[in-house]
């Protein structure tokens, strides 16, 4: 692995994305994170200005960490972890990347003439409220600079240590622009536990948008991915967009999802080995590259905008993406068969 030579001077050429330079400092794992190994970097930057080809309505975001312990199968993610010389698959699950000093270096950064302070949005990559937030608590320095530097910002997570930071938020929120945003996508428990093994379970998170909602915030709900075949029945978003309007979640975003390069084969081993009769509709599905075919796409949005209609969402929000949502590049949507969907 890359960590081998490391030191706080010495130039990392795996480094995480937005780093020029990495030192590890140690690798650390404790009783109470049993099978997972923290290590733990000083970083050099802690803000990543993003391509203006990504298409997403922000410029720069903030990762804590690489790697997430929510193992969620179809984490879009999951290459990332290749550059250190990890795999995609166990690897990102257990082997989680923690920038210790991330906020006083984004306070450093912020401090700078030349920051317009333009929006920054955090969860882009992997979950800054994971578990790992419990132990290391780097997202109330961060929220901290962010806000004392006059600069708004926006947060996606499925983790219920957000909690934690609301009446931080609140504050915040007093003084510059925050959008929080939970990712709820599977509204069936058993399912979640196959698909989302270390995330809170979907009662948790609606209960999160709730404690939000009563801290005076706007919360925003991303129901993506739609899994197909799987999460994208009739009866399955009724119940799910339903229970988001009784929390209290002021929009709703739904999206497909997406396979990307290794994140595709480790979705589809779970796939083959839990619902084998599903194989062949996803090698129609997915067969021209990393995204449903745009008549699926049409199907799904024909599904979920009479019930954002129903429940009080407004149905072109399917349309624009979140905040923290990666954009899909026009040139991997592709023309494919027809698809018998049920």
């Amino acid at each position: 692995m890359r960590w081998a030579g490391q030191t706080l001077d010495a130039a990392d050429d795996g480094a995480l994305p937005g780093l020029e330079r990495s030192g590890l400092v140690r690798s650390v794992q404790t009783p109470e994170f049993e099978g997972i190994t923290f290590h733990e970097v000083l970083c050099k930057s802690a803000l990543n200005e993003v391509p203006s080809e990504s298409q997403v309505p922000f410029s720069w975001t903030v990762n804590p960490m690489r790697g997430c312990s929510h193992a969620c199968r179809y984490c879009f993610a999951r290459p990332t972890h290749e550059y250190l010389d990890l795999d995609s698959g166990n690897d990102f699950d257990s082997q989680i990347v923690v920038k210790t000093n991330v906020a006083a270096v984004l306070r450093k950064e912020l401090s700078r003439r030349s920051w317009k302070r333009e929006p920054v949005a955090l969860g882009t990559n992997t979950d800054p409220y994971q578990r790992a937030e419990g132990r290391y608590r780097l997202m109330p320095g961060i929220i901290r600079a962010l806000t004392e530097s006059g600069t708004p910002f926006s947060i996606l997570t499925k983790g219920t240590l957000l909690r934690r930071d609301l009446p931080l938020l609140t504050l915040a929120a007093q003084q510059v622009d925050v959008h929080v945003s939970i990712s709820l996508a599977i509204h069936d428990a058993d399912l979640q536990k196959q698909l989302e093994p270390g995330t809170p379970s979907p009662r948790a998170r609606l209960d999160l948008v709730r404690a939000v909602r009563d801290a005076g915030l706007e919360c925003g709900v991303l129901v993506a991915p739609v899994i197909p075949f799987l999460t994208d029945g009739a009866k399955q978003l009724d119940g799910l967009i339903g229970a988001l309007a009784e929390a209290g979640a002021t929009t709703v975003t739904a999206l497909p999802m997406h396979l990307r390069s290794s994140t595709k084969d480790w979705y589809m081993s779970w796939l083959v080995k839990e619902h084998p009769a599903l194989v062949r509709r996803y090698r129609q599905l997915y067969g021209h590259g990393a995204y449903v075919t745009p008549e699926y796409k049409q199907w799904l949005r024909g599904r979920i905008d009479p019930l954002l209609d129903k429940y009080g969402f407004a149905p072109e929000q399917t349309r624009s993406l979140p905040v923290n949502e990666p954009a899909e590049p026009r040139a991997s949507v592709t023309s494919g068969p027809a698809l018998t969907l049920f």
